[in-house]
């Protein structure tokens, strides 16, 4: 997940978006790590921009609470919590296995197409490439796609989007094999759930899912830390 080499800016229309865009890239890459701060005009002197666009991306990012503005001309990448790490593993528990029993009762033929397209994944090892992360989140999307339920769609995108630095603090500790296995056999089983439309089904199989996942390991690791 490493942010766009200086200079090659893709091709936003608003020069903000291309400084949040590269800002949040390096804070899930851990490149920017918790605590971490950096100075702003010296971003912006290497974005090729001027930090006013850099400040109004700053601000969206405060408001993700991924940034912390002072009045001084650094910015602090928000440390994580135990605490928003249990908020958001609450969420997900509540929420993913709606999703999932929504999308066995209300899945297309296409949306069941889109989700064996994006079946072909296995479970995140210890520090994925983009290309592993990206399928992974494919695949759940297209879950969440098949319940079509636009508000409910949104707030899942908006947890995963949270969750993402969590999700890679768990994986700097290597997964054994029987947990890959567990999280792929998942993964396959809440699949036929679906197709199946076997509601029920799938969303136990979510909410297992939820409950040994990443977040869920982020969570024990945190809590574990304050403890000391």
């Amino acid at each position: 997940m490493s942010a766009l080499p200086s200079g090659r800016q893709p091709d936003y229309v608003v020069k903000s978006d291309f400084a949040y865009a590269v800002v949040r890239d390096r804070i899930l890459s851990n490149e920017y790590p918790p605590g971490a701060s950096f100075n702003q005009a010296h971003l912006a002197a290497e974005l090729g921009i001027s930090t006013t666009p850099l400040r109004e991306a700053l601000r969206k990012l405060q408001t993700e609470g991924l940034v912390e503005l002072g009045a001084h001309r650094d910015a602090i990448i928000t440390r994580l919590s135990v605490e928003e790490a249990r908020d958001l593993l609450e969420m997900r528990l509540a929420l993913d296995p709606l999703a999932a029993g929504l999308a066995a009762q209300r899945r297309t033929r296409d949306d069941i197409a889109q989700i064996r397209a994006a079946s072909e994944i296995h479970a995140l090892p210890g520090h994925p490439s983009l290309d592993q992360l990206v399928r992974h989140r494919r695949f759940h999307q297209t879950i969440y796609r098949a319940a079509h339920n636009d508000v409910l769609i949104a707030t899942l995108d908006a947890l995963w989007d949270k969750s993402d630095r969590y999700r890679l603090a768990a994986l700097r500790r290597n997964r054994d094999d029987e947990e890959l296995q567990q999280k792929d056999a998942e993964h396959h089983e809440l699949m036929m759930c679906v197709i199946a439309g076997d509601s029920d089904g799938a969303s136990e199989v979510m909410r297992r899912h939820i409950q040994s996942s990443l977040g869920a390991t982020a969570t024990r690791l945190l809590s574990e830390d304050a403890d000391l």
